[in-house]
């Protein structure tokens, strides 16, 4: 007698399997705010990059969505990894915290980093630029619909701001697509 039990299931696992990267390919996908993403203009010094970094503003993205007051703070981990840990407030007050871990792609520059916030996937976090005293940072990724502007301050002057949103825009991004982030 056949047991045909463990086919069935093979069937079932690869169709539903087929089912949920149809539906990932079909849904909604972030619009793209630079076709010619740039490679990162300097090498990143990582133990100046760690510490507290404050969103100015970023591209509107689902997991982030009515998020004000965004923080983000790197540091180094004893297996060489970088621990991140994000904040924002929602709308109705609460803290939401996500910790992920990020690790160095490209040990020559350490500005290609991947980043994990759940299990074995990670996306692409890529400093595109930084000022040389480490004061903000402009961060995306390959497929140009993700951008973060940070700082160390929670609110930069306006002048400084203004001038990094120039330079989103030298770097090819469409800065009308930006959401200032409300910090308090």
């Amino acid at each position: 007698m056949t047991n045909y039990r463990p086919i069935k299931i093979a069937v079932l696992a690869i169709a539903s399997t087929a089912l949920l990267a149809g539906c990932a390919a079909l849904g909604p996908k972030h619009p793209v705010g630079n076709s010619a993403v740039p490679e990162p203009a300097k090498p990143v010094e990582l133990s100046k990059y760690l510490g507290r970094w404050y969103e100015v503003a970023r591209y509107e993205q689902s997991f982030q969505k009515g998020c004000e007051g965004v923080s983000a703070d790197y540091a180094l981990r004893e297996d060489g990894k970088i621990s991140v840990r994000n904040a924002c407030r929602k709308p109705d007050g609460k803290i939401s915290i996500a910790n992920g871990k990020a690790k160095i792609c490209d040990p020559v520059t350490n500005a290609k980093l991947k980043v994990s916030f759940f299990g074995p996937f990670y996306g692409d976090y890529w400093v595109l630029d930084r000022a040389d005293d480490y004061s903000w940072a402009i961060v995306g990724e390959p497929s140009g619909r993700y951008l973060w502007l940070l700082a160390r301050q929670a609110t930069p002057a306006p002048d400084k701001i203004e001038a990094q949103i120039a330079r989103a825009k030298a770097l090819g991004y469409d800065t009308s697509m930006l959401i200032r982030t409300k910090q308090p």
